[in-house]
């Protein structure tokens, strides 16, 4: 069963930056299709951002586009997600996610087959 382990959340204020990053333990992060997704109290576990397993193609939630960046790290078996600009709106648990197989709606939390434990980022304004 994989494991997936974030880090890198916390208190920042609007405008700052952080860097999210996520561990795989079983398998190496180029044999999932990676993603995060975050969710504020009360709302939905919404799509942030997805990699492919090449490590090139991504792509992006509309609240995040040019202001997020998801990137993998193949030594480190670990995949981050840069986030810059931060808005208050930004606050929410931020969670990493895998899925090994392909076809699916990279959209929809439901497609994933592992989750991390979440993190906290919280942005004051």
């Amino acid at each position: 069963q994989e494991q997936l382990v974030e880090s890198g959340g916390g208190l920042v204020q609007a405008g700052d930056s952080l860097r999210l990053s996520c561990t795989a333990s079983v398998r190496t992060v180029s044999d999932y299709q990676m993603a995060w997704f975050r969710q504020a109290p009360g709302k939905e576990r919404d799509f942030v951002a997805t990699i492919w397993r090449t490590g090139i193609t991504t792509v992006y939630g509309d609240s995040v586009k040019g202001r997020f960046t998801i990137s993998r790290d193949n030594t480190k078996n670990t995949i981050s997600l840069r986030m810059n600009s931060l808005k208050p709106e930004d606050t929410a648990v931020y969670y990493c996610a895998a899925y090994s197989g392909y076809g699916r709606d990279l959209y929809r939390r439901s497609s994933y087959d592992y989750w991390g434990q979440g993190t906290q980022v919280t942005v004051s304004s």
